[in-house]
């Protein structure tokens, strides 16, 4: 006879992001047609390399000029019915909210932070089976940094987006296991 056990926090939590948190636009930080678009996707793996399709991920990224304090605009509603009208599609806000599709991809299309030292974007990571959110950082080149210097040299690559073709860069999550990506603790 086989002991049943009792479900844990971490196998009650989600997937619930997928029904209020997600907007229209979400993905679409820089305004719409902006030469300097770039843009970030990739995967979120579990620790057994299984893409994860109901992940939200979260981005914050300075403007290219550098700035952090970002345009307000996310997500606009109309004033008579509270519904939503999207993005105003001029002001660059620097917050993205993206959920993975059924193939656990996900792809942000921003303008490259302007932030000092290496250009990076934030990510926050929500996903089913975690109790906490998870921070991390996609750099969008390779060098000097204090984070990256800290670290080893195959834990400082799971922070560093490859760049491709057409301004875009993969930066692929790996939650647990192989090749684990570097998550960040704030206190």
């Amino acid at each position: 006879m086989t002991e049943q056990l009792l479900p844990t926090p971490s196998h009650t939590i989600g997937p619930f992001y997928g029904y209020a948190l997600p907007f229209p636009g979400g993905a679409d930080v820089a305004p719409q047609g902006h030469p300097d678009t770039i843009t970030l996707h990739g995967y979120v793996f579990d620790g057994a390399g299984t893409p994860i399709l109901d992940a939200l991920l979260d981005f914050w990224q300075a403007a290219p000029d550098g700035s952090l304090t970002g345009a307000p605009g996310s997500m606009r509603r109309d004033p008579s019915t509270g519904g939503f009208l999207g993005r105003n599609s001029t002001d660059f806000t620097g917050f993205g909210r993206v959920a993975t599709d059924a193939d656990g991809h996900y792809a942000l299309h921003t303008l490259p932070p302007g932030n000092a030292g290496l250009p990076y974007i934030s990510v926050c990571v929500f996903a089913r089976g975690l109790v906490h959110h998870l921070f991390t950082r996609a750099y969008l080149a390779d060098g000097a940094d204090p984070l990256l210097d800290s670290l080893p040299a195959e834990r400082r690559a799971t922070l560093i987006a490859a760049e491709g073709a057409n301004r875009t860069y993969r930066f692929d999550i790996r939650l647990q296991g192989e090749g684990e990506t570097v998550f960040l603790e704030f206190q």
